[in-house]
């Protein structure tokens, strides 16, 4: 075995066998096209050892949140791609569902050594419930299956953890990278362990931070979460977003990790606005006094250098969570900063959620990243200590 609690495709013999593979191609499209492929370079270092060990694949992903067959949910366009990717033929065909008689007959004629792409898992309402019977069908697929979908490992779902009770499962490269870097950054991490964390809400990222606040050095908070903490204190905030409901969890946190001694650097200035806009007119102001009217954006160029400085010198740095609306570039400074200082660090660096993704591919320098994160939510489960239905399974099967 591979050292891990559970077995990954080196443990497996699959010369002549047919691998059910769980990807995670849920990719942003745009005419017809994909328009973000990163998730599927992710999962060919696992696909091009299984074709070049003799297996023959049939991957199955979802995309997006259909209610039933859409087409603008399909398949089709991730084929291509793959194809392109893989240089070999993807075998795929529209259907209704990953388990829809056309389907079935479509992959009984797929020949050795061929890869086939399912339809949408999510065009059938039983992948999300754990259907027994729809795990039947897609077990019926294959001789043993491989979960190398991280971004959907906290899902009880059909297709990555029905599945998995009913064939010899394994852990495909991904995943396993995945959990391994994760597992480093809690057990025995580099010091000083530093966390930057950012996004809307403090609700959404405040059990990972109540479990981070033993184990790291120093939190870095940034994006409209930040409001919230700050208004809890006292600060006036005009018009930004703000969890009235969650000012005394801010306010513990805040005693918990003084109390640890764990240093929480919090904006001291933001870039503000009066709307959410490509064209709005931009001010700074001090973080506890934005006016009437004017909306926490970004954090601004004295927080950015601020946290930048504060980060220089880690030798461990998780990243998870954009410092403001990233996406507009007068609200973009930020982000774009703490991701250089993020990559500047010599140590060892974890950047994980889609928005930090995207804004350290803005800056062309994911390559200087120890470790990218292909699941947002699946990382912080992890962190929080939650077990992950998609990984357990894989050590009973």
């Amino acid at each position: 075995m591979s050292g891990q609690a559970y077995p990954t495709i080196d443990d497996a013999a699959v010369s002549g066998k047919r691998v059910l593979v769980r990807v995670d191609f849920n990719v942003p499209q745009q005419d017809g096209t994909v328009s973000d492929d990163s998730r599927i370079r992710a999962a060919l270092p696992t696909l091009k050892r299984l074709l070049a060990a003799g297996a023959s694949l049939v991957l199955i992903s979802h995309l997006g949140r259909p209610k039933g067959p859409e087409d603008r949910y399909r398949l089709g366009p991730v084929a291509t791609h793959l194809a392109g990717l893989l240089g070999t033929e993807v075998r795929y065909l529209a259907s209704s569902g990953p388990a829809s008689a056309e389907q079935q007959e479509f992959v009984a004629a797929a020949p050795a050594g061929s890869v086939t792409l399912l339809e949408n898992s999510r065009f059938d309402s039983r992948e999300t419930a754990n259907d027994k019977g729809l795990a039947r069908v897609l077990a019926g697929y294959a001789d043993l299956f491989v979960n190398d979908a991280f971004g959907a490992a906290h899902r009880a779902h059909a297709s990555t953890s029905g599945v998995a009770e009913l064939l010899p499962s394994y852990a495909g490269l991904l995943l396993d990278a995945e959990l391994r870097a994760l597992s480093a950054l809690l057990s025995g991490p580099g010091r000083p362990f530093n966390v930057v964390i950012g996004g809307a809400k403090v609700s959404d990222k405040i059990m990972v931070l109540e479990s981070l606040v033993s184990k790291v050095d120093g939190i870095f908070i940034g994006g409209a979460m930040a409001c919230t903490f700050l208004a809890a204190k006292g600060g006036s905030l005009g018009n930004s977003l703000v969890e009235e409901n969650q000012f005394s969890t801010a306010l513990d946190f805040l005693a918990a990790a003084e109390s640890a001694g764990v240093r929480v650097e919090l904006p001291v200035d933001f870039v503000c606005a009066a709307e959410i806009s490509a064209t709005a007119e931009t001010s700074v102001h001090d973080s506890t006094a934005v006016p009437d009217g004017l909306m926490a954006l970004d954090i601004g160029p004295a927080s950015a250098a601020a946290y930048a400085a504060g980060l220089a010198g880690s030798r461990t740095i998780l990243w998870n969570g954009p410092m403001g609306v990233f996406e507009l570039a007068p609200f973009a400074a930020g982000t774009l900063q703490v991701a250089k200082a993020v990559a500047a660090c010599d140590g060892f660096t974890v950047v994980g959620g889609g928005d930090s993704v995207a804004a350290l591919n803005q800056t062309g320098l994911a390559d200087r990243i120890s470790h990218v994160s292909t699941g947002g939510g699946a990382s912080l489960e992890f962190l929080e200590g939650k077990e992950l239905p998609g990984v357990s399974v894989l050590s009973r099967s």
